[in-house]
């Protein structure tokens, strides 16, 4: 296998029976050889590809027969399985029985048998992988897209098909995230179709259909979250926000089905399919369970296999693959210091070289099959044992933090400080520019507008975001936004005025008018508009980096669409630029995607996560006079226990590693008893005495479906449903909760009969 060039692109011209001579294949190599950076570092991969050549072997595989196929050749190697450690620290205590809330008291279904104080290790036993190919899908607040990979063919992760459509001098391999309704609520397209589509409505018409833009932000920002939540289209009609994220979902399904089949040489059924669906990690557990009930709805999985679906952390993703980059394939922006927009010297513009990448990237969009480094690449080579770097996913809707460190040999990753984030993604600017028109026109015409026309409204939001994204530092022209016919129109009969006049009134002078129908936004108006969110995205990054766990990092990665922003680059590079290496991937746009192909081909890859909140239940404890509030004592039994205390599972920012579980023993309150079920209760804080205490809510349920008990042998008499527990001794169901992973799992066995117990957990139902 051809080891030596992972930053090599080659052309495949051979038939896999006919390999060619090693020479010949160094040769052709060299004259293939294209790189995105500068000249002297084309040279230096020259070079190394020269001292390396005596090491290549060449395996038929790596050739197929695709006529102008561009790939770049290395294998991905699964992470070695290591011995878990565990550091989990749950408090002992004596016998408690989880009961409810103090206001029913009364009512407890289940006692625990063992408050087991400390937890065990589970290591996931090594087994060959039964599904044959990953697809992953990113799913994003303005953008969206597919890849997937082969199991036997790992290295190569195939990006989708291009799309219908697309916006002009936009180098994206993904598609918008706008999904279209008919008017009786039925699916009709999805991306650039549907953008597309219903631009071309009648405006009358357009009212009727249902048209969803950006709609991943309502998940983040709904406190209540249920499968009831419901979204508003473009024309203020709703519909169940599980059924808007299920079509949308059902596409994707639909067209990288038809993908894989095309390129498979095996008949693939649904079974053998691992899907992979991103989201961010400041997303809470409702968030990521409703992405999970969506999927199941789409058909992705059926919900009896849910380990056929992984749901995968945004910038933990993207560290995933930055893990593996080349020094050609990223930009390094603390090797370019800027003075007032221009490189030090003045004679190129700030972001030119990003420019000249993503250029690069538009002229091979036909090429659509990447492969990554074996191992880590050259970056890493500079990291010392205990280095930190961290992750800025900068997308739409969202900015992710997430914190890492590399542990070698193994090349597995260890979380260092919980997720970060908020809601300063580059939505915030189109916000901003909303806010803008309103101030000039008025709020009650905007939404007027919005109402009466909004398929117009649609096409002047597109054509600001085309704008936006050349909006740089440096420049010194306004930056020309067209203004539909519709909306001069529409505001000349609502306000019996001129657009112009509404401007001249208005007194903002940072934004003009043009005679050819458009607003001119001057490089004051564009940087009002970025401010607000650059800001906040600057200010959670020094906060982060400021804190005593996150110290001696040596690499700021930036991420996500709106890292391709100069804007954004030159603000961080500014507040940050002396503190850290500032890295940015070419293809920055697909690092999320690629980094969860990688992540579903290898679960194990992120060893260690952080908690982000304290998880725990209520439980009862015998009721000491002095230690524990007289409001608190429950007499049962003729016995005094205290209500309400706090189980703690697990700590907030507290060190989980994978495979690491928790487990507690519980007992039915009564023969037959056929259900069990347990309320979880979180806190942003550790400092949690009782269930009852500020801060502290109940955030879900688990819930254990009890088999009807065997009846040992000997026992005698039966009771109405079946046959009962022969003895005093109490029937034990051991709950198992795993916090190491991307999402809380629980499962469950009955003791004496060592049989599972059917176990689930919901975080929808609140």
């Amino acid at each position: 296998m051809l080891k030596a060039g992972p930053a090599l692109l080659l052309h495949s011209q051979f038939p896999v029976s006919e390999c060619p001579p090693r020479s010949q294949i160094l040769t052709e190599v060299m004259e293939e050889l294209v790189c995105t950076a500068a000249d002297r570092m084309r040279m230096e991969a020259e070079e190394k590809l020269q001292s390396l050549g005596k090491h290549l072997t060449v395996q038929k595989k790596n050739y197929r027969k695709k006529n102008g196929l561009e790939v770049i050749l290395a294998p991905v190697k699964m992470a070695e399985e290591v011995q878990l450690d565990s550091n989990l620290q749950i408090p002992g205590g004596s016998l408690s029985i989880p009961s409810s809330p103090a206001t029913a008291r009364n009512d407890c279904s289940i006692a625990p048998l063992t408050p087991s104080p400390s937890p065990r290790v589970e290591v996931r036993p090594r087994m060959a992988c039964p599904f044959s190919v990953v697809v992953a899908i990113d799913f994003g607040t303005t953008s969206s897209g597919y890849a997937f990979s082969f199991m036997q063919d790992s290295e190569a992760i195939h990006m989708m098909k291009r799309w219908e459509g697309g916006d002009p001098g936009v180098a994206n391999q993904k598609s918008p995230t706008c999904l279209l309704l008919t008017p009786d609520l039925r699916f009709h397209s999805f991306g650039f179709a549907a953008r597309d589509f219903y631009h071309d409505l009648d405006p009358e018409e357009a009212q009727h259909w249902l048209y969803f833009d950006k709609f991943k932000m309502k998940i983040h920002s709904t406190s209540d979250l249920t499968m009831e939540t419901e979204l508003e289209a473009v024309n203020g009609r709703k519909v169940r926000a599980i059924e808007v994220f299920a079509h949308a979902l059902r596409f994707f399904r639909e067209h990288a089905l038809k993908e894989v089949k095309d390129q498979s040489s095996s008949v693939l059924e649904g079974e053998e399919i691992r899907w992979v669906i991103t989201v961010p990690a400041v997303w809470r557990q409702p968030a990521k369970q409703f992405m999970r009930e969506a999927a199941y709805l789409a058909g992705l999985v059926p919900p009896d296999c849910p380990e056929q679906l992984l749901i995968a952390l945004e910038p933990e993703a993207a560290s995933i693959y930055c893990r593996k980059l080349r020094l050609h394939q990223v930009i390094d922006l603390s090797l370019q210091p800027i003075t007032n927009g221009l490189d030090l010297d003045g004679t190129r513009p700030f972001d030119s070289s990003f420019r000249q990448a993503r250029e690069q990237l538009r002229r091979s969009r036909h090429s659509r099959t990447f492969l990554v480094e074996s191992g880590t690449g050259e970056l890493w080579s500079e990291l010392q044992t205990g280095d930190r770097y961290v992750v800025a996913d900068c997308g739409g809707g969202t900015v992710d933090l997430t914190v890492h460190q590399i542990e070698q040999p193994q090349g597995t990753l260890k979380e260092l400080y919980k997720a970060s984030g908020g809601p300063y993604g580059a939505v915030g600017v189109d916000l901003a520019f909303e806010a803008m028109l309103c101030q000039i026109f008025g709020e009650d015409f905007i939404q007027s507008f919005k109402a009466k026309r909004p398929a117009a409204w649609v096409d002047l939001m597109i054509a600001f975001e085309a704008r936006k994204r050349t909006a740089s530092p440096g420049r010194a022209n306004a930056l020309n936004i067209s203004l539909p016919f519709s909306f001069i129109d529409f505001y000349k009969r609502h306000r019996g005025q001129s657009v112009e006049a509404a401007l001249r009134r208005s007194n903002m002078n940072i934004v003009k008018w043009s005679s050819q129908g458009m607003l001119r936004l001057t490089q004051e108006a564009m940087n009002e508009l970025f401010q607000p969110t650059i800001s906040n995205i600057v200010r959670h990054i020094e906060e982060l980096m400021g804190k005593p766990e996150v110290r001696c990092v040596r690499f700021l990665f930036l991420v996500g669409g709106f890292a391709e922003s100069p804007m954004l680059q030159k603000a961080v590079q500014k507040a940050l630029g002396r503190t850290c290496r500032i890295i940015i991937p070419h293809d920055v746009g697909l690092t999320i995607l690629k980094g969860a192909v990688l992540f579903g081909l290898d679960p194990t890859v992120v060893r260690v996560r952080r908690c982000p909140v304290t998880y725990g239940v209520g439980v009862l404890n015998r009721f000491v006079e002095g230690r524990h509030p007289r409001d608190k004592l429950l007499i049962k039994d003729g016995r005094e226990w205290c209500t309400d205390i706090f189980d703690r599972f697990v700590s907030i920012d507290q060190s989980v590693a994978l495979g690491e579980v928790v487990r507690r023993s519980y007992t039915p309150a009564r023969v037959g008893q056929r259900k069990i079920i347990i309320n979880i209760y979180c806190s942003a804080t550790d400092d949690v005495t009782y269930i009852s205490d500020p801060g502290v809510r109940k955030c879900g349920t688990i819930t254990l479906d009890l088999p009807e008990p065997l009846v040992p042998p000997g026992a005698v008499g039966g009771a109405e449903g079946g046959a009962v527990v022969a003895g005093p001794e109490r029937r034990e169901i051991r709950a198992t909760m795993q916090f190491g992973d991307t999402e809380i799992k629980v499962t469950a066995i009955d003791v004496m009969s060592n049989r599972s117990v059917r176990a689930s957990i919901d975080f929808l139902s609140n």
